[in-house]
């Protein structure tokens, strides 16, 4: 049985990307931003170590369900974000 938490998260999926310095900037189908500043999340580093150039070549999966880095040969999907929001 999926709880109501489980049930948005798999309704809600990525619709865009951005940086604000070492903040990464998620875009969602239901309209809310998570912002997650990579130096505190140690599961990003890999991502806060990348150059804006590696950072701007992202691509969402399909479904939404993802983000993910084909440079970076990693991404991060938008359920792990959602967890995160608190550090918004």
């Amino acid at each position: 049985m999926l709880t109501s938490t489980e049930r948005v998260m798999n309704e809600v999926s990525a619709v865009s990307v951005r940086f604000y310095g070492d903040t990464l900037s998620v875009s969602l189908s239901d309209d809310r931003q998570i912002s997650i500043p990579l130096d505190k999340v140690e599961w990003l580093h890999w991502l806060l170590k990348a150059t804006p150039e590696q950072r701007d070549k992202w691509h969402i999966e399909p479904g939404g369900y993802a983000v993910y880095w084909d440079q970076l040969d990693d991404g991060v999907e938008v359920r792990h974000l959602l967890s995160m929001e608190h550090l918004a």
